[in-house]
């Protein structure tokens, strides 16, 4: 099972909240020239929009400003404090859009052995070693598919080479390529022991990896790869079940 996260970009400003509605509203205010008009783009009434404006000039200073009429009529523009808004907004964005694609892959388990804060899960497959709250017994654990690295099996190092505590040997069984990024879904059935049922999602770990590594690591579906991870990089949360104390 994987988990992706869900965040909104918003900008906190003294006590006004810019989100993307806001920014929805510069846009339309820029493109049609005329407060009126972007309301009605907009499906807003032009009051809510005005005291919208009024309000991010409290926090931030003057946003807008009137045209002079002419041959063309007057109407408004945006002044360069909103232009900065936006593309501090834009910069907020793209930044978050980038954590926001970032999967854990979910992993049930029961704590088999502990070193201080870190312990050894069994899991559907294999062991795993994260961090876990102490007393915990059964356990669900969570791996940021940023937190996976991936080798070719013949060269991957020793674990007496590396920090990566935890590694698995699978198959790559799907790509899905962005601009830069691709996220790798690894089946870790192969390494789960052959009572494992095939078909279990636990049996799944996603990793992303540039563009640039998926061409040097040729991977593709049915390519046999090393996934491996920090202990740091798995962490368990308890599930135990409340004792029941009744009679």
């Amino acid at each position: 099972m994987t988990i992706e996260r869900d965040y909104t970009t918003k900008l906190a400003i003294d006590d006004v909240t810019i989100d993307r509605r806001d920014i929805e509203m510069l846009d339309a205010i820029e493109r049609c020239g005329s407060m009126h008009r972007a309301a009605e783009e907009l499906g807003r009434s032009y009051a809510r929009l005005q005291n919208r404006v009024v309000e991010i000039e409290e926090a931030v200073g003057q946003i807008t400003e009137r045209k002079r009429g002419g041959s063309g009529g007057g109407g408004t523009e945006l002044t360069e404090t909103a232009r900065k808004l936006r593309r501090q907004f834009d910069r907020h964005d793209a930044a978050l859009d980038g954590v926001a694609r970032v999967t854990e892959s979910v992993f049930a388990g029961t704590v088999r052995d502990r070193t201080g804060e870190l312990a050894t899960v069994e899991t559907a497959v294999g062991p795993i070693v994260a961090l876990a709250p102490e007393g915990a017994s059964d356990v669900q654990l969570t791996v940021r598919s940023d937190a996976v690295v991936l080798t070719d099996p013949d060269e991957t190092p020793r674990a007496n080479e590396t920090s990566l505590r935890n590694r698995f040997r699978g198959t790559v069984a799907k790509l899905e390529p962005g601009d830069e990024i691709t996220r790798v879904t690894i089946d870790l059935t192969a390494g789960a022991g052959s009572d494992h049922d095939p078909d279990a999602t636990e049996a799944a770990l996603e990793a992303l990896v540039t563009n640039a590594s998926v061409d040097r690591l040729a991977l593709k579906p049915g390519r046999e790869i090393t996934a491996s991870f920090k202990a740091t990089a798995a962490r368990a949360v308890s599930v135990d079940a409340e004792t029941d104390d009744s009679p």
